[in-house]
């Protein structure tokens, strides 16, 4: 079922998706060679728990912490680890999810270790480029594939791989609501659009082939080629016109300078 937000719930969740972003900004203080994905998620349960939230991820279906920290090859879930300590030229896609007051909030940011490759930071750019031009779609009256379609196109004329197992969706009260949000597609197809929709929209790109495998662990997707991937998401609310993303990177850029992707 996909249950269409007030405009009151839906400032509630912006608020959520604000703590979110300050999570985030808190993380990026920290992003440099030498620091362990622990070490990040750490700061990520102090500061969302000191601020009222709760760290959603956390003990959801049993996954062990409050972020997924994916680094270079890995596409999404890395477990947090003492044994991962970031160096120059990695990058790390940062993904959680915070409940504040009974509702929900997902973005996802993919951050540059130092100085990256060039190779690298054009996977970066491209990507988030891509998660806008979906979330340009995200408004009345266009169709659930018109956002994967552009998330599509824009991707693959670059000659990147678009991730097919992992895929975008509503959000609210519960983390994961329908519909499905796919980052690929075909404009004019599936579910029509309704003002009120909550969606978390999130393109997995990687600079090889899209396919991908689980790690031994149950959770980790890393690239089969193991080739970086990158990871941008935004929750955006279905409006007339034009989306009303809920979610913010300006903390992240507050801190980054212009390091900012």
């Amino acid at each position: 079922m996909i249950f269409l937000k007030t405009d009151e719930e839906v400032e509630l969740m912006r608020a959520s998706n604000i703590l979110l972003g300050k999570t985030y900004a808190e993380i990026a203080k920290s992003i440099q060679p030498g620091v362990s994905t622990a070490q990040l998620d750490k700061i990520a349960y102090e500061f969302i728990m000191d601020h009222g939230g709760r760290p959603a991820c956390l003990g959801y279906e049993g996954y062990p912490a409050t972020l997924c920290t994916s680094v270079n090859e890995q596409v999404v879930h890395g477990i947090p680890s003492e044994k991962q300590v970031l160096k120059e030229g990695d990058i790390v896609s940062i993904d959680s999810v915070i409940e504040l007051n009974g509702w929900h909030s997902d973005s996802a940011y993919t951050f540059p270790v130092g100085e990256v490759s060039e190779e690298v930071m054009q996977l970066l750019r491209t990507t988030k480029q891509a998660l806008y031009l979906g979330v340009e779609q995200a408004v009345t009256g266009r169709r659930i594939g018109d956002i994967g379609a552009a998330i599509q196109t824009h991707c693959e004329r670059a000659g990147y791989g678009v991730v097919r197992e992992f895929v975008g969706h509503g959000i609210g009260r519960s983390m994961h609501e329908e519909p499905e949000v796919c980052n690929y597609g075909r404009r004019g197809n599936g579910l029509v659009l309704k003002s009120g929709m909550t969606l978390a929209i999130e393109p997995m790109i990687t600079l090889g082939k899209r396919n991908i495998l689980i790690e031994n662990d149950g959770w980790t997707a890393r690239t089969i080629d193991r080739k970086p991937a990158a990871h941008y998401e935004l929750s955006v609310c279905v409006r007339n016109g034009k989306a009303d993303i809920l979610s913010t990177f300006d903390y992240i850029q507050e801190v980054l300078g212009d390091k900012f992707i």
